[in-house]
């Protein structure tokens, strides 16, 4: 990725939220994942290797959305263990299809989480769909948003995301009042059973999608009591604008209307999940890694960095720990570390 010099910090700072429109551009397309030009054919060999140590504690931290390649076994305490190894910070269990995990996995993860210093946060099942028109899908979402919180706090964790729904062609006000509603009374079920754990709703890649990070922002503004957050996926916001959303001016304006919005908090704490990404006209088609993917994730924690952002960062490239390891070392000789 070639070099940008960056906008003076002042000037980033007093740039202010504006309208979040994406700078005006012919449309980049993400590149294929492999030769065969299909996800998932790519094959990862080797052994990864620790970046040196930083010179200075990181304020982001940096890890995996699923368990790492090279983790043995490749199972929940595994991949907390080897993360811990290679020096990341951040494991995302992945529930894809489903909440399912033992009680004693659960113990095993929170001791190893206190062991390693490693933090655990979750990803709720695809299924999940908050404006499902079907009652029985709707209940059955609902139950799965609080399952995945569950879950993660028997783990010692915090930051359960997920996919809130789409909008199957209703207006947009009336999808925003609804997931209103939804998230509310979900956060509330989960205080009132003493689970701490924020729930965290991710922005959305493509246009079809609930999750816009004007969207977002507003919920977590208007129906937040502590424990609703935001999932804030670059890449999706990069996606979801056809190749927008791409320039360190840009990702400056994504973090000032956070911060205008929800508080400096919201910097401080952050839930982000960042990969390459193969998109076109309606949004996301599949995660790259990110040396195959034109997301300019230097220029991205550049701005993190001037911003005064901490939190995790999770890696959703198919590569996992070695793109991890990767965007670990760009932000440590970013930040002078």
């Amino acid at each position: 990725m070639p070099e940008k010099k960056p906008a003076p910090k002042k000037a980033l700072q007093k740039a202010g939220p504006k309208a979040l429109v994406p700078k005006k551009k012919a449309p980049r397309r993400g590149r294929a994942a492999s030769a065969g030009g299909e996800p998932g054919e790519r094959t990862y060999t080797g052994v990864p290797k620790p970046n040196p140590a930083p010179g200075k504690p990181d304020r982001l931290l940096f890890g995996t959305g699923g368990t790492p390649h090279t983790a043995l076994p490749r199972d929940h305490p595994g991949a907390v263990r080897r993360l811990g190894e290679l020096g990341l910070g951040v494991y995302e269990m992945e529930f894809v299809h489903g909440v399912r995990i033992r009680p004693e996995t659960c113990e095993e993860v929170d001791r190893l989480r206190r062991e390693t210093g490693i933090q655990v946060t979750a990803h709720g099942p695809y299924y999940i769909n908050l404006f499902s028109l079907e009652e029985e899908k709707l209940a059955a979402s609902r139950t799965r948003v609080l399952d995945t919180a569950r879950a993660l706090a028997r783990c010692g964790g915090d930051g359960a995301c997920f996919h809130a729904g789409f909008y199957q062609g209703r207006g947009r006000d009336e999808v925003y009042a609804h997931m209103k509603r939804e998230l509310s009374a979900l956060a509330d079920a989960l205080r009132a059973e003493g689970c701490n754990v924020r729930i965290d709703p991710e922005t959305t890649g493509k246009e079809s999608q609930f999750g816009s990070l004007d969207e977002l922002t507003r919920l977590a503004r208007e129906a937040g009591r502590g424990n609703l957050g935001i999932t804030v996926d670059f890449s999706h916001i990069h996606a979801r604008s056809n190749g927008g959303f791409n320039t360190y001016e840009e990702f400056g304006r994504i973090l000032e209307t956070i911060r205008e919005r929800n508080g400096k908090t919201a910097l401080q704490n952050m839930h982000i999940h960042l990969s390459g990404i193969a998109y076109g006209e309606k949004g996301e088609k599949h995660h790259l890694d990110v040396d195959e993917s034109d997301m300019n994730y230097r220029d991205l924690l550049r701005a993190l960095i001037d911003m005064g952002c901490e939190g995790r960062v999770v890696c959703e490239s198919p590569g996992l720990e070695f793109d991890a390891l990767i965007l670990q070392r760009a932000y440590r000789e970013l930040n002078g570390g």
